[in-house]
């Protein structure tokens, strides 16, 4: 009898052991979604197929997250977004962070990821209009869009490299005819991002090798690039969220490093006509120049230098007058990232 009872405690023990365990799985799977809206500003590309790697292979779902995403017009529109709460999260331009907390008004939206390190600012010129260095734009004519960001840090490029800003003519365009514009020899080269204009050049028929693509952080720009901007509200209330989405854009960044093609697609398929030979060529252009560089490969993805932020700060004050110097701690909150030997890339 005492065997028997013995038995029926053990199994009794077992039971509820099992039940207890299948309720807390049960718990897990129920824990609410915590619903977060993503703001990229700009329309869609391939840079962006971290985010959308992460999304594709259920990283945020795994997190707990429900990401949705939508476009803006801009890095201002983005960050009015952010700052209102319409908007928990953006993706903009650091530097236009910069200057929008410069306003008297401007919550303290911080960055919490940096995903370009080195910001993607060139100037693309032809190669048969004499230009092959940026020392060569002196008595050339540069296309500028209209809300082209990379022409804001040229006071300080051109300071660091000689260039007299008097001898250097811009002819203003809108972007749709920046690149066609470049290609009928209309100018001599453009301002704008490395893997867009570039790779949009040569798929107009422009040889490659007739491309002079002058990038600024190859000439002293210190400047970072796009990064992920938080809601202050939203970052206080939901720190593990914003903790659990930033760990799953790393997974979408190592899942897009190693396999880069099927990337290409998630982002071509994002895009109306979208065109997954060009998109890969531009994914190939931004991961080896702007997301996966030396200083990544050593300090992991996503922070910052504190001293080169600041150095940074100092090149956007050439072209804007700050109300109040920002230091580099107003600008980056690097609480939310995971310690270094999370972020190295695989």
């Amino acid at each position: 009898m005492v065997g028997f009872k013995t038995i029926v405690s053990h199994c009794l023990l077992v039971l509820s052991i099992v039940l207890a365990a299948r309720d807390v799985d049960a718990g897990e799977a129920a824990a609410p979604s915590v619903a977060i809206h993503f703001t990229f500003d700009r329309p869609v590309d391939a840079s962006m197929a971290p985010f959308f790697m992460a999304a594709k292979d259920g990283k945020f779902g795994a997190e707990h997250l429900n990401v949705s995403f939508n476009n803006t017009a801009g890095s201002p529109e983005a960050l009015a977004r952010v700052a209102t709460g319409n908007s928990q999260l953006a993706l903009v331009d650091i530097n236009e962070l910069i200057r929008f907390r410069d306003k008297a008004d401007a919550p303290p939206v911080k960055a919490v990821f940096v995903l370009f390190n080195r910001a993607p600012y060139a100037i693309v010129a032809r190669k048969s209009r004499g230009i092959h260095l940026v020392s060569d734009l002196g008595g050339k004519t540069v296309g500028v869009a209209d809300t082209d960001l990379s022409i804001r840090l040229w006071p300080a490029l051109a300071r660091q490299n000689g260039i007299d800003v008097a001898h250097v003519k811009f002819f203003k365009m809108s972007a749709a005819v920046r690149e066609p514009v470049l290609s009928a020899g209309q100018v001599d080269a453009v301002a704008g991002f490395s893997y867009l204009s570039a790779v949009n050049l040569r798929d107009r028929g422009v040889p490659a090798d007739d491309l002079a693509v002058l990038r600024y952080a190859d000439y002293g720009c210190e400047a970072y690039g796009f990064a992920v901007v938080a809601n202050p509200a939203f970052a206080m209330a939901k720190p593990d969220a914003l903790k659990g989405f930033v760990r799953a854009l790393i997974a979408g960044i190592n899942a897009t490093a190693k396999e880069p093609a099927r990337a290409a697609d998630e982002a071509a398929g994002r895009i109306d006509d979208g065109d997954r030979d060009l998109e890969l060529a531009r994914l190939r252009t931004v991961l080896a120049d702007n997301i996966l560089t030396d200083e990544v490969r050593r300090n992991g993805l996503g922070g910052v230098d504190p001293a080169r932020l600041d150095r940074s700060i100092d090149q956007i004050a050439e072209d804007f007058r700050f109300r109040k110097r920002p230091a580099a701690g107003d600008i980056f909150d690097g609480r939310f990232l995971p310690p270094v030997e999370s972020r190295l890339i695989n």
